[in-house]
């Protein structure tokens, strides 16, 4: 794995110093095409690596692959001499004939980066993971400003602001790059009856880009498909999943994400399947510690005694219990009140017929059946789950375009309501279609996991690992916030699997590709310049290599995707009217087509050399900022 990320690395680099050759060999070609001497074609900064001479230009090899440049004759001061004055030199040509030779790398970056496009599109495009791509909400976080919108897990989201995007990414792109509020348009979906609603919502400005995303706090859906058990002692083992199954419903939820997974998986719930005058259902209710539970004395010695004859070990105010009072015969009598997580007193919804009510008899918990009151009391117990899944639905990769209206397909109500229906009743229904109901999965966290010898000292070594660098950080709020999340993941309850998302292909239009990425590099520019965002948020060469050695470990479309779009990035950037860049040139030269005088070398040296000093110092903070990130990650 080493030697790959090294060769991947070296891919990453050799890719950047191909696109500042084609850059500068553009200069090059139609330099001397116009008849300007060129001295020297340097690959790189800093001490040449190495050199050779070719028809009387200086080539060389530098140390530093993160730029390179050409030198003509007439860029550097000669005594006595004003630029114009050196025969066969950039400033001796005309002012059109400069400007040729400025937009000559910038347009071969172009010209690549479309060329870059139009490859990917006639190989037939890239497959990339679905949740890239959906417009399907697949977890809203608890701190989301969408949290009280009514925006649930399954929702689709349409446009932002009036205009379509391209999955989850390319919203995450436009929100950041946005300094306004906006208008987020979708849909409610309701996968059971298959109903839709449009809905409205408005995120409002907010002060950095960093910002937006948090506040938003919208994970996209996903497909969960088992790969593997993530060790010897999961949970899952007994379960009867098997490598592709999907898993699309569990204890009463259907599932869209991993984040919505692991939420549901936490939840102190239970489900309960009653029976009514003949007739069974199936209801999710709290999961509760008695001590949190409002009971009469009477009943709490009731609760006590049914302890003491199941053998249940600790004191009664650790264990657990459901917020009703239950009869010796398991039927519902009345509920209880509790405290909340905010240590506030919560009543339960009334008893009523809509949902449970009294003389409701409870017949089995988590699809366990209950055969007197100890059955059930032993039960309330064990936190497990119950799990259906979509029996190795076909791996056939979908067009994007096609791909949230298969995924919305694929959850067919009708079969899955079949197997729901029957939990817990006395005759089961296990399978319908292609859907299986696994049996009863029991939770644990990962600290209570029966792992071998092996296993167990390298997860309590990254575990400490982990703990030491958390306890280095500088900031002790930031530091208790990361040990608490620290400690918080150990108790986690998990199935223990590792599941994969599905791939879709994405092939848009080499035009649609190239206006998005000349699009959103001119809106971070755009906001750069007007501080909406901060250069810190913006990627050096360090980033860009990183970016561009993960995309070769992708394959090589991800590889021609990136190339392309640095290569685009990089012409845009040299055609800033800024002094050192081309645009620089270009604006100089446009000058002097206006004034009929070309420009002294003092009045150039007062604009170029200011701006080479910043340019230096923004690229020593660009780096650091690599550096930084790459470390917190």
């Amino acid at each position: 794995m080493m030697l790959l990320n090294i060769f991947y690395l070296i891919l990453a680099i050799l890719g950047l110093g191909f696109l500042i050759f084609i850059h500068e060999l553009g200069h090059y070609l139609v330099a001397r095409r116009i008849g300007i001497k060129v001295e020297v074609f340097s690959i790189g900064f800093g001490p040449s690596l190495r050199q050779w001479e070719v028809n009387g230009v200086k080539w060389q090899l530098c140390i530093l692959p993160f730029g390179g440049y050409v030198r003509m004759a007439g860029m550097e001061k000669k005594a006595g001499l004003e630029p114009h004055q050196i025969p066969d030199g950039f400033y001796g040509k005309t002012p059109f004939q400069r400007i040729k030779v400025a937009l000559a790398g910038p347009l071969t970056n172009i010209v690549f980066a479309f060329v870059a496009f139009t490859l990917i599109w006639i190989g037939g495009g890239q497959e990339k993971p679905f949740q890239q791509l959906t417009h399907i909400v697949g977890y809203v976080d608890s701190d989301s400003i969408l949290k009280s919108t009514n925006i649930y897990p399954g929702d689709v989201f349409e446009s932002l602001n009036g205009k379509s995007f391209d999955g989850f990414p390319d919203l995450m792109t436009k929100l950041a790059l946005s300094d306004h509020e906006n208008t987020l348009r979708g849909e409610h979906i309701n996968y059971w009856t298959r109903n839709k609603t449009p809905f409205t919502v408005s995120l409002p400005k907010a002060a950095s880009p960093a910002e937006r995303i948090n506040q938003f706090g919208v994970f996209p859906a996903q497909y969960l498909i088992f790969n593997d058990y993530s060790s010897p002692a999961s949970p899952l083992r007994p379960s009867g999943i098997e490598k592709g199954d999907r898993i699309v419903w569990v204890d009463g939820s259907l599932i869209f994400s991993q984040p919505q997974l692991s939420t549901v998986l936490n939840e102190s719930t239970t489900l309960l399947t009653l029976q009514r005058q003949g007739n069974y259902f199936l209801i999710k209710v709290p999961r509760l510690k008695i001590s949190d539970l409002r009971l009469s004395q009477n009943y709490k010695n009731e609760l006590d005694d049914w302890k003491h004859a199941t053998s249940l070990a600790g004191k009664l105010s650790d264990l657990y219990f459901i917020p009703y009072q239950i009869t010796s015969s398991c039927q519902i009598e009345d509920t209880l009140s509790f405290m909340n997580a905010n240590a506030e007193e919560v009543s339960p919804v009334n008893i009523s017929p809509e949902k449970i009510q009294a003389g409701d008899r409870i017949v089995a918990i988590n699809g366990s059946l209950v055969k007197n009151v100890f059955d059930l009391f032993k039960l309330v117990q064990e936190r497990s789950a119950l799990v259906i899944v979509q029996k190795k639905p076909a791996a056939h990769i979908r067009p994007w375009t096609e791909a949230d209206p298969s995924f919305e397909a694929s959850l067919e109500a009708a079969s899955l309501s079949k197997i729901i229906q029957s939990i817990g009743t006395p005759s089961p229904l296990l399978e319908a279609d292609h859907y299986q109901l696994l049996k009863s999965v029991r939770l644990k966290p990962l600290s209570e996991l029966d792992l071998d010898a092996k296993t167990r000292a390298k997860m309590t070594a990254q575990y400490e690992n982990l703990k030491k660098a958390i306890e280095k950080i500088e900031d002790p709020d930031l530091r208790e916030q990361q040990l608490a999340q620290l400690e918080q993941n150990q108790k986690r309850l998990m199935l223990g699997a590792i599941l994969i998302d599905r791939n879709v292909l994405f092939n848009p239009l080499p035009t649609t590709q190239f206006t998005n990425v000349l699009e959103n590099t001119w809106k971070t520019l755009t906001n750069l310049f007007t501080g909406s965002i901060s250069a810190k948020y913006m990627s050096g060469p360090v980033g860009i290599v990183q970016a561009l050695q993960n995309s070769w470990s992708k394959g090589i479309k991800d590889a021609l995707y990136w190339l392309g779009f640095v290569s685009l990035n990089l012409a845009i950037l040299n055609l800033l009217p800024i002094p050192v860049f081309d645009g620089g040139h270009i604006l100089f030269s446009g000058i002097e087509i206006l004034t009929g005088r070309p420009l002294r070398a003092k009045t150039m040296e007062k604009w170029i050399i200011p701006f080479v000093i910043l340019l230096i110092l923004f690229f020593i903070y660009l780096t650091y900022q690599d550096v930084i990130r790459l470390f917190h990650k």
